[in-house]
């Protein structure tokens, strides 16, 4: 198989995602002298990640960067990485996803057709709001926060005394002008990116998800490719998350800058009673003993 891979993701084509699948691409291409490459078609231009994911099985898009929270409808071990605090920091994420453990999760998704060639970085998750600092659990209390459509999303903010509101991403701005919610959670990059931080005037870092995104391949074409050209494409996407981090790393600096300039009150967290209350959300999801098994070597890998 030669010629021009197709790629898609759902984030800009300025985000760090894109722009190492492009790195990918450009890795591929010098290697086979311009045999191989990637065309990646960025800003969700081939449909939402459910969709693309679909049509990635069938083999009708190549290379698919998706978040996990639509893997886990398909594959429950791709569930234990999702769990809000299972990791307590990005190096503990970053060094959990770089292990064995973070290969046994990619390749539980063969049997979707779907190889799993890398884990990139969406950064920690934090709440923001309209109304106050939020330091412990009572404090979001009756407050109306924006959840993606998962079922662990709305879980974890219920089971912590908020109202989960499932809504889309892209309604986010106006429904906290218009007080529709109260509130939201997402990384740094995204509360600056998506101009949030213009309306919500607090942030609270509980840093309660660290969720990965993954680059996920159609076994259909991989199936294509001859073994050299495997093994080349796994090296190349292993390059790739190097450079993601680099760029990651970059972003987040701009937006704890832009945030620092802004009216917005920033406050630290003690996340244990946050924590606490996730007992039952681990249980709703971790029913198997090969989930389990994920679970207690990625906490095994926390610092001291």
């Amino acid at each position: 198989m030669s010629g021009m891979l197709t790629g898609a993701d759902a984030h800009p084509a300025t985000y760090p995602t894109v722009r190492a699948v492009e790195f990918m691409g450009r890795y591929l291409a010098e290697r086979t002298n311009g045999r191989l490459g990637i065309k990646v078609y960025a800003g969700g231009q081939l449909g939402n990640e459910t969709d693309t994911l679909e049509i990635t099985s069938f083999g009708g898009i190549d290379l698919n960067r998706v978040n996990f929270a639509p893997l886990n409808s398909i594959e429950p071990m791709t569930l234990p990485f999702s769990l809000p605090f299972i990791f307590d920091s990005v190096s503990h994420m970053r060094r959990v996803v770089d292990s064995e453990v973070g290969n046994e999760v990619l390749a539980s998704l063969e049997q979707h057709k779907l190889i799993g060639l890398c884990i990139y970085d969406s950064g920690a998750r934090s709440f923001y709001n309209v109304r106050r600092a939020i330091t412990q659990p009572s404090d979001m209390e009756g407050l109306k926060i924006r959840v993606p459509a998962s079922d662990l999303y709305i879980a974890m903010v219920n089971a912590l005394g908020a109202n989960a509101v499932p809504i889309p991403f892209g309604e986010i701005y106006q429904s906290l002008a218009q007080g529709v919610i109260d509130g939201a959670e997402n990384n740094w990059p995204t509360f600056v990116g998506e101009r949030h931080y213009e309306v919500a005037g607090y942030l609270s870092l509980t840093q309660h998800l660290l969720t990965p995104e993954a680059l996920v391949m159609s076994k259909v074409s991989w199936d294509r490719l001859s073994a050299e050209d495997q093994a080349l494409l796994r090296e190349a996407a292993k390059a790739s998350v190097i450079e993601m981090r680099r760029l990651w790393d970059i972003r987040v600096d701009e937006a704890k800058a832009a945030v620092a300039a802004s009216d917005v009150k920033v406050n630290e967290v003690d996340t244990q009673p946050f924590a606490d209350l996730m007992r039952p959300v681990w249980d709703q999801f971790i029913t198997s003993p090969a989930q389990q098994s994920v679970v207690e070597r990625v906490l095994e890998m926390k610092e001291g």
